[in-house]
């Protein structure tokens, strides 16, 4: 192996290819800091530029912006409490607060730190144990989806704030809300009030930018806030965190990069459930779990270190298998399609100069994400000094276009407005809008997978508690 990444760093000779992936998570940066703009939209776009390339750079470009972008989405959650990606939305419990308290450099700093180790941990998985976690995530079925989407449940006890009633209660409605649609079991339409456009359920992105951005928007306007923004001055101090801080949570952004990289090969499981998972984690390893939420160094390192270390973990079912561990990577797989490269197991085998030529540019992307948001702290910090009555018009039409964007049906700019309006009621009396995102993401994947698991196992529920080799034997 290890002369195999010897032979592909010739490649690297070019320097085009430098600049293809600087190029690559710059365009990720901005897609991931604007709401809307999600890190498979940017591929997606990106895609057509890269026919021409050769495959290393065209598919470097790719995994820069997919780098960029996961990691942009933590600064309009750390600056705005708006969540740039759905990987970020856990950012926000932590990495807002600690803006508000008059220490944005700070926040932003951990962020760009966190995201670095997470993606290296997530570089060194995916180049080492790509065949071992691929062949784990394929023993996934139906029961092991259905415990971990129960796990992730568990999660909304850690994030409900102080009320953890409230929390289960915004937990139970986001369950309610991934339930409307149509049953892909049994074909029914359910909880759709007669409302065509939610047959095919709830758009999970207009919902979360109502939830996060336009509920901000709609409590700036009642509480009369735009104006004072002008008057803020804003002291970048203590930015980049020092190396005995960073050390000193080494255990932390191991375990969450770890975390990260094991969820993502999971196919469908995502940055978000990652992110939750490695905050619930960290804050049951904590000796002050009662810190998270009110702006802890430990809360943010968790969720940036998680979801970037899920970017790698991603990768590795749908570069060793052929099957893409989530939306983004599914895009990915496209591009290696179109340079005449068919993923799965003869790919390292067959194209092997390419393949670990790639796993380099992953790298190579990483690092310039770091630099390149390591930089742009300061100027990233000014957005705060911009007065509220210029900035919240411009997310809103920010907001609305990447609404729209989505689907290209109006249905989702009504989606996003019936949820900024009840993400500003949830505020209002105390609930978190974290919970709501959790059970939107986990709800159906717990009910379909439940039943799913009763129809393979002739509805024996002890199959849910049974070692795995029992279920191999009654299958």
């Amino acid at each position: 192996m290890f002369m195999q990444f010897v032979h592909s760093f010739d490649a690297f000779l070019e320097p085009t290819i430098f600049l293809a992936i600087a190029a690559g998570t710059v365009l990720g940066l901005i897609f991931g800091s604007l709401p809307g703009l999600t890190a498979t939209m940017g591929i997606a776009l990106l895609l057509p530029l890269t026919f021409s390339m050769p495959p290393i750079s065209g598919m470097g470009m790719l995994f820069g912006m997919y780098c960029g972008a996961i990691s942009g989405g933590s600064i309009p959650a750390a600056l705005l409490n708006i969540p740039g990606t759905p990987s970020s939305v856990a950012t926000t419990l932590d990495a807002y607060p600690m803006s508000k308290r008059g220490e944005p450099g700070r926040a932003l700093g951990l962020c760009v730190v966190a995201s670095f180790i997470g993606g290296i941990i997530s570089v060194l998985v995916f180049a080492l144990l790509s065949p071992i976690i691929a062949k784990a995530a394929l023993e996934f079925s139906a029961v092991e989806y259905f415990s971990l989407g129960i796990f992730g449940l568990t999660i909304i006890a850690s994030v409900s704030g102080q009320s953890i009633v409230k929390g289960l209660v915004a937990g139970l409605i986001g369950v309610l809300i991934s339930l409307i649609g149509i049953d892909s079991l049994s074909g029914i339409v359910r909880l759709t009030a007669d409302i065509p456009d939610l047959i095919g359920g709830v758009d999970f992105m207009p919902a979360l930018i109502g939830l996060f951005a336009l509920s901000q928007i709609i409590g700036d306007i009642v509480s009369s806030r735009n104006a004072k923004g002008a008057e803020i001055k804003i002291k970048v101090d203590n930015a980049y965190p020092r190396f005995k801080e960073t050390f000193g949570l080494w255990r932390v952004w191991s375990v969450s990069s770890v975390i990260g990289s094991l969820v993502g090969a999971v196919p469908g499981a995502g940055g978000s459930i990652a992110s939750f998972l490695a905050y619930d984690v960290a804050k049951r390893q904590s000796k002050t779990p009662e810190k998270f939420q009110t702006g802890h160094n430990e809360g943010i390192v968790a969720c940036e270190s998680a979801n970037n270390g899920m970017t790698g973990g991603a990768l590795i079912p749908m570069m060793t298998l052929g099957i893409p561990g989530d939306a983004s990577a599914a895009v990915l797989m496209g591009g290696l399609l179109i340079h005449g490269l068919q993923p799965g197991p003869l790919l390292f085998q067959d194209h092997a100069d390419i393949a670990y030529g790639i796993i380099i540019a992953f790298l190579i992307a990483n690092i310039f994400m770091f630099c390149f948001q390591a930089v742009g702290i300061k100027l990233f910090v000014k957005v705060l000094q911009i007065p509220r009555s210029f900035l919240m018009p411009f997310i809103l039409v920010m907001c609305i276009v990447g609404a729209y964007g989505i689907s290209g049906s109006l249905t989702s700019a009504w989606i996003l407005l019936f949820f900024g309006i009840f993400g500003y009621f949830l505020n209002r009396y105390g609930f978190s809008s974290a919970p709501v995102v959790l059970g939107m993401i986990l709800g159906y994947m717990v009910e379909s997978n439940f039943r799913r698991s009763m129809a393979m196992y002739d509805s024996d529920w002890t199959i849910f508690f049974s070692h795995p080799g029992r279920r191999l034997q009654l299958n």
